[in-house]
């Protein structure tokens, strides 16, 4: 999972600068945004347009500037996603309670019930006790090569759970440990090294920011781009995917993304030992830093798991008696996904540590601060605005302009392909949840207008808001690892054009018009 705002530009390691340039970048962009915004919608507002009812014609001058306003944020982008609603209420386009009906949207309290399950976790330690095992396993050793790996896996794993931004922050520490073992490895072989042009440090921090972000993609509550279009599918084309669904395409995304950013990365960025020492022991001292299982990681442990059985249970239901089951039906009913994260997440209120001072496994304060409310507003946002578009038409009149623009009649390759590159594109550069937001809606009624199932294409905006790997802006794991130092500005523009060209043509767009297909 992960937060909505962006990171700011931070000192570029070539040039020394102090972001002074990229605070300046900003101001100009909120300032032009808040002026921009409002003119751009009331001109459309105020321009005569064929086709479209009077409540789609207002409803297209919100959305101008509501995508404005997301883009360069002169406003926090949670309140544009209350903005928005507000407007239509106001204009007349809906009344509110058909404004407001999707911040109530099951989909809200499944991340709700996710956010509070993965604060548990770094609350109690468990997240740093999954990961450290996964560094000191006997496989990964003091060799470079199998340490590149396993930071890679941990992070990976780690983050199809808990917040990528969270997980790029405890694992970027380890990262660094690891480097400076080597460093003084060097040191007392006689040679020196700087690791601010060391390859391998580069490779490693670069290894770190990206597999975070990979891991989202496992799982609907991974990252916000997955529910977020399963909102829109729900919404706007009233279609269920299921958490088992997703993950089974998820894990193939996930697995293929990991497989060739690993390879790219260590040979672009190879180490030159063949082992580190003193990384065992450095790895040792943070696994025995833990301590034994506490009473709170052993029952946060069984209340993550609770959860995924009831997400997973309908998928094997499904496998072996059938989508007629009435097993299935009845299961579907008592326990949908919203449900499943819910009930993990209360057990946590209910599990004891220390019953003599009534301490339970989570806080009230902890879980609060854990439940990332700017995400859920701008999800309900998102959501609030796709529903409206679909019920005043204005989604199928602007699916009917893109398929028209592309030739009146484009293959689903064609389709599929223009809108992840546009939501790649737009993610780089803004929240991908912004990003999606934006994109969805107009992916859903494209595909729709040309006679689609809308879930490729959706898998597809989704999967690909999640290659962000140009720059430090364009995810927080990746502005967190540059703030080390180690990775040339130049260096990660040049791996994340790679990994995204790569990323989108020969795993994305196939999954998504063969496995998805296939499963949905």
């Amino acid at each position: 999972m992960e937060e909505t705002r962006k990171e700011q530009l931070l000192p570029d390691p070539e040039t020394g600068s102090d972001g002074a340039a990229a605070s300046t970048f900003d101001r100009n962009r909120h300032i032009f945004g808040a002026i921009f915004g409002p003119v751009c919608a009331l001109l459309v507002w105020f321009t005569p347009i064929a086709g479209l009812s009077p409540e789609a014609h207002k409803l297209l001058a919100v959305m101008v500037l509501v995508a404005i306003w997301w883009i360069t944020e002169p406003i926090p982008i949670p309140v544009t996603s209350l903005v928005g609603p507000t407007l239509c209420v106001v204009f007349g386009i809906v009344k509110m309670k058909e404004a407001f009906a999707a911040f109530a949207n099951p989909m809200i309290f499944l991340f709700m019930g996710g956010f509070i399950i993965a604060k548990a976790m770094m609350v109690n330690g468990l997240d740093k006790r999954i990961a450290y095992g996964i560094m000191s396993m006997k496989w990964v050793g003091d060799s470079p090569r199998r340490i590149f790996l396993a930071i890679g896996l941990a992070c990976m794993l780690c983050s199809g759970w808990i917040s990528n931004t969270a997980t790029a922050a405890m694992m970027f520490p380890i990262a660094l440990g690891l480097l400076e073992a080597i460093r003084e490895m060097m040191a007392a072989n006689g040679k020196t090294i700087n690791l601010r042009t060391y390859k391998y440090a580069t490779g490693l921090m670069l290894m770190t920011a990206y597999s975070c972000s990979i891991g989202g993609v496992l799982t609907p509550i991974g990252t916000p781009p997955n529910i977020i279009m399963l909102g829109f599918l729900s919404e706007m084309c009233d279609l269920h995917i299921s958490f088992f669904q997703w993950m089974v395409w998820g894990l193939v995304a996930m697995v293929c993304y990991f497989v060739i950013t690993y390879i790219l990365l260590y040979k672009m960025f190879p180490s030159d030992v063949e082992h580190i020492e003193g990384a065992q022991e450095f790895i040792g001292n943070k696994v025995r830093s833990l301590g034994n299982w506490t009473r709170a990681q052993k029952n946060t442990l069984f209340a993550f798991i609770v959860a995924v059985l009831l997400w997973v249970t309908p998928g094997f239901l499904n496998i072996f008696l059938g989508t007629e089951s009435e097993v299935l039906s009845t299961y579907n009913k008592l326990f949908p996904e919203a449900i499943a994260a819910m009930i993990g997440a209360l057990l946590l209120f209910f599990l004891p540590v220390d019953m003599k001072r009534r301490k339970m496994t989570l806080d009230w304060k902890d879980a609060v601060a854990g439940v990332e409310w700017g995400t859920l507003l701008l999800f309900g946002g998102g959501l609030a605005m796709g529903g409206m578009m679909y019920s005043t038409g204005l989604s199928g009149w602007i699916g009917g302009q893109i398929i028209s623009l592309l030739g009146g009649e484009p293959s689903e390759l064609l389709l599929v392909a223009v809108f992840c590159v546009m939501s790649l594109l737009l993610s780089e550069l803004t929240s991908h949840t912004a990003a999606t937001n934006m994109i969805g809606p107009l992916a859903i009624g494209a595909a729709l207008s040309a006679g689609f199932s809308p879930i490729p294409v959706a898998v597809g905006v989704a999967l690909s808001a999640s290659l962000g790997f140009m720059l430090p802006v364009s995810t927080p794991p990746n502005a967190i690892v540059y703030a080390s130092g180690y990775i040339p500005i130049t260096k990660m523009i040049k791996t994340g054009v790679i990994i995204d060209v790569i990323g989108i043509a020969c795993i994305t767009i196939p999954i998504v018009l063969f496995l998805v297909k296939m499963i949905a």
